[in-house]
């Protein structure tokens, strides 16, 4: 088995990375670090940090559907499946025999003429117009043949099942199980407060456009990857051809990691 690992702000001498890299070899498992290119033989891909890591490496992928896994070298980590830690982190045994599942996670794909070159156009959180300066923007959002009523905003957010638990979740949309096939577009701070975040199926296409009274231009974000766009720009939002290959271990359910990341549901009465 040949184990390609990214890391943004990883030490190759620290500690855990030494016990990671020697658990690894002592499986019989080959091991090298990238930045830019996997070897075409590569088998799995760890992104070793938080979870901004690994969605660079999930933009690094560029639509390879290796299995890829998170391995929690930062904070929350949410969409990390393992951490290195004291004990037996039987993970490791387990990725080496291929004693793991894979959720094939969604992915948005965004067209536009807008896009700057060079920018991976697919999304596995969400994809986000906000504005760029204190005037709120008009945007306006067609899921199929129809049109939602306008948002004033200060922007809106389409996210997967995946993103569900990011951003969308800070600016009220729903949780949504990452096996689901759907999108969630919710508004960023609202100036009507009667629109509210919807829910559509992933087979549906969504064109989104915005305008401002004060301001020409925007600010697009694919994950984590932003760029400025002009007013009056057109994006085409659908499923991606291809998914993520997310590897999960077999003590790592999503409920779980909402009790245990995100404290979901904690109160001092389930104690008793």
């Amino acid at each position: 088995m040949t184990i390609a690992l990214y890391g943004r702000n990883i030490d190759k001498d620290d500690e855990k990375v030494w016990f990671l890299l020697r658990r690894l070899a002592a499986g019989g498992a080959q091991t090298y670090f990238f930045q830019k290119e996997l070897h075409p033989e590569t088998d799995v891909v760890l992104a070793l940090g938080g979870d901004g890591t690994f969605l660079r490496a999930i933009n690094m992928l560029r639509g390879r559907e290796i299995p890829i896994a998170g391995i929690n070298f930062g904070r929350l980590g949410f969409l990390t499946s393992a951490k290195v830690e004291e004990g037996e982190n039987a993970w490791i045994d387990d990725l080496i025999k291929g004693n793991y599942s894979i959720q094939k996670r969604l992915l948005i794909q965004v067209e536009s003429t807008a896009i700057p070159h060079g920018i991976y156009p697919y999304a596995l959180n969400e994809f986000s117009i906000q504005r760029q300066n204190p005037s709120m923007l008009r945007i306006d959002v067609a899921i199929g043949s129809e049109h939602l009523p306008a948002y004033w905003a200060d922007g809106v957010v389409v996210s997967t099942p995946t993103g569900s638990t990011a951003y969308s979740l800070s600016v009220g949309g729903p949780i949504v199980t990452p096996d689901s096939d759907v999108f969630i577009t919710a508004p960023i701070a609202p100036h009507n407060l009667n629109i509210r975040p919807i829910v559509a199926p992933a087979d549906s296409v969504l064109e989104i456009t915005f305008t401002s009274k004060s301001s020409q231009m925007g600010v697009v974000t694919l994950d984590n990857t932003s760029f400025a766009v002009p007013v009056g720009s057109k994006f085409t939002l659908r499923k991606a051809p291809y998914s993520a290959n997310c590897i999960t271990f077999h003590n790592a359910g999503f409920i779980d990691a909402l009790k245990d990341k995100l404290l979901w549901g904690e109160d001092k009465r389930n104690n008793f």
